[in-house]
C-alpha cells in the first residue's frame, strides 16, 4: 500500500490537501482499489492515496461518535475529513432556530479530532435562505466543538443568492465559500476566509486521469498561488481581486467530485504528484 501523498506547511505556503468525495463507490473496485480488497478496508486504502475526503453521507444524517472514531483511527496522521452538515439543518424553515441541532452534530463529529477538516453547510439550488436569517445562522456557528477548532464553508447553490453581499457576509465571519469548477453551480473564486475550498467537477471518462495533463498542471499552479497567499487571475469572480499587500499563506482543500466519478481518484493522485514535484 503506497504512502499517503500530501503537501506539508512551509513558511511561505499553507498546507494543500487533495481528495475525493466519499470512498465507497463500486466502479472504484475496478480501477482504484486493488482486486480482492475487502470493502471494510477501502477507507484505509483511500486515505493513504489521497490526503482528504469530503464525506457526503453526513448530509443524509449525522453518524454516531463511534463511527467517527472508527474513521479517525483508520486514516493516517495528517489526513482530514471534510463533511457536509445534515440537510435537516440547512433545509430548516428558520435557520436561526437550529442551534441545538448544529451543536449536536458538531459535538459528535468533533470525535474526528485533528482529522476533522472543514464543515460544509450546503443550501441546494431552489433553497434561497433569507439573507438576515442566514446571517444570524452563520454568526452563531461555533468556532470550536469538543476542543476541536472548526472551519466552516458556505455552499449556497442558488445563483440568485450569490452576490457581493453574500461574499461580504461570509467574509465577516471567516467562512469560506466553495469555488466550483462547474457549469451546474455558481462558480466564483472570491476569497472570504483564511483557507480555500474548491471542488473540481469536470473530470472526463475518456481521460485516464480525469483531467488532461495540461489542465492538471494549470490547476497545480493555481493551487500553489492560493496556498502562497495569491489569487489566480484567470478564474471567475464576483468582485475584482484585492490588491492588498502582505498576502498570508492559506491552507487549500481541493476535491474531485461528481462528473466522471470513476476517474476522480486518479485525478486526485495525479494532481498530488504534480504538487509534490514528482511529475
Amino acid at each position: 500500500m503506497a504512502g499517503q501523498r500530501t503537501r506539508d506547511t512551509h513558511e511561505t505556503a499553507g498546507r494543500i490537501r487533495v481528495g475525493i468525495g466519499g470512498w465507497t463507490y463500486a466502479p472504484w473496485r475496478d480501477n482504484f482499489y486493488p482486486k480482492g480488497l475487502v470493502q471494510r478496508r477501502e477507507l484505509e486504502y483511500a486515505s493513504r492515496h489521497v490526503s482528504a475526503i469530503e464525506v457526503n453521507g453526513t448530509w443524509y444524517g449525522a453518524q454516531k461518535p463511534a463511527t467517527y472514531a472508527k474513521w479517525r483511527d483508520e486514516a493516517p496522521d495528517g489526513f482530514v475529513f471534510a463533511a457536509k452538515a445534515p440537510q435537516r439543518i440547512t433545509r430548516s424553515r428558520v435557520l436561526a432556530r437550529t442551534g441545538a441541532q448544529v451543536e449536536d452534530f458538531l459535538e459528535g463529529i468533533a470525535t474526528l479530532g485533528p482529522k476533522l477538516g472543514p464543515i460544509v453547510w450546503q443550501f441546494e439550488q431552489g433553497r434561497r435562505p433569507e439573507r438576515d436569517d442566514l446571517a444570524d445562522f452563520v454568526a452563531a456557528l461555533p468556532a470550536s466543538a469538543g476542543g476541536v477548532a472548526l472551519r466552516h464553508v458556505l455552499d449556497v447553490r442558488d445563483p440568485e443568492c450569490v452576490d457581493a453581499g453574500y461574499v461580504a457576509l461570509a467574509r465577516r465571519h471567516g467562512c469560506a465559500t466553495v469555488f466550483t469548477d462547474s457549469s451546474e453551480h455558481p462558480s466564483f473564486a472570491d476569497l472570504a476566509a483564511p483557507f480555500v475550498y474548491a471542488r473540481l467537477m469536470r473530470s472526463r471518462s475518456e481521460v485516464a486521469t480525469g483531467y488532461p495533463d495540461a489542465e492538471l498542471r494549470q490547476w497545480a499552479m493555481r493551487i500553489r498561488e492560493w496556498a502562497s497567499g495569491g489569487e489566480p487571475g484567470d478564474l471567475p469572480r464576483i468582485e475584482p481581486a484585492s490588491a492588498a499587500p502582505g498576502a498570508v499563506a492559506r491552507d487549500v482543500f481541493v476535491f474531485f467530485i461528481a462528473a466522471a466519478k470513476e476517474r476522480n481518484p486518479a485525478a486526485a493522485m495525479a494532481l498530488l504528484r504534480l504538487l509534490d514535484g514528482a511529475a
